[in-house]
């Protein structure tokens, strides 16, 4: 039987605004569920060792389209670090966030600048645990290898069920050839470029789209 991971690693949905502030999607909220029932699952092989570390990592998705961020307390990595609390996670792990990352590739960059993996050595008997939806751990585990250096059993999934579905196939492709040949260090610049060139990508799109629509209109 493969060992458990001691250190979890979660990665946000976003967040909603609503009538009281900010909170979780239902899938930000699933994936909280998912290192709970992990935790409870294994607390038995777990309670002889360290205790457990789960770092809730996640600031504001919407960043990358120039949204500005939720006041402090109300990111991705706070609302979910509280929801562990709340469940009574804290009682057998230690919960960390990680609150300024835009993107998948920030989770792990920041975690690592934050300093919330030092002074552990993940292998096959000592893995990390990534928590996400099951459509998100390809690429979860490809940027892993990328920024860590960590692939096969060094990496345990840790599937998250409910909330939203998603297709992430094209951004699992665009991130290996967009990090193709990229030194870890140069990872962070290259997905920045390819945001910039998909966004105006995206405005010379809606533009020729307007501008159809309004040739359509005037005939």
């Amino acid at each position: 039987m493969s060992a458990p991971a001691r250190v979890l690693l979660v990665f946000g949905r976003g967040v909603v605004r609503t009538e009281k502030g900010f909170a979780l999607t239902p899938g930000g909220a699933a994936r909280v569920r998912a290192a709970s029932v992990y935790v409870a699952a294994h607390r038995a092989v777990l309670a002889g060792g360290d205790r457990i570390r789960i770092v809730f990592t996640g600031g504001w998705p919407e960043a990358s389209a120039g949204a500005a961020p939720p006041p402090v307390g109300a990111r991705e990595g706070d609302l979910m670090r509280q929801a562990a609390y709340e469940s009574g996670l804290d009682e057998h792990a230690d919960l960390y966030a990680e609150t300024r990352s835009r993107s998948t590739l920030e989770n792990l960059l920041h975690t690592v600048e934050d300093g919330l993996l030092s002074g552990y050595a993940f292998d096959a008997q000592t893995p990390l645990g990534l928590v996400t939806h099951a459509w998100h751990l390809p690429r979860v585990r490809f940027l892993a290898g990328r920024v860590l250096g960590l692939t096969g059993a060094a990496l345990r999934d840790v599937p998250a069920h409910g909330g939203e579905m998603h297709d992430d196939r094209g951004a699992l492709l665009l991130a290996r050839l967009g990090f193709l040949g990229a030194r870890a260090d140069q990872l962070l610049q290259r997905e920045r470029g390819m945001v910039a060139v998909g966004h105006l990508a995206r405005r010379v799109i809606n533009g020729r789209t307007g501008y159809r629509r309004h040739t359509v209109e005037q005939q």
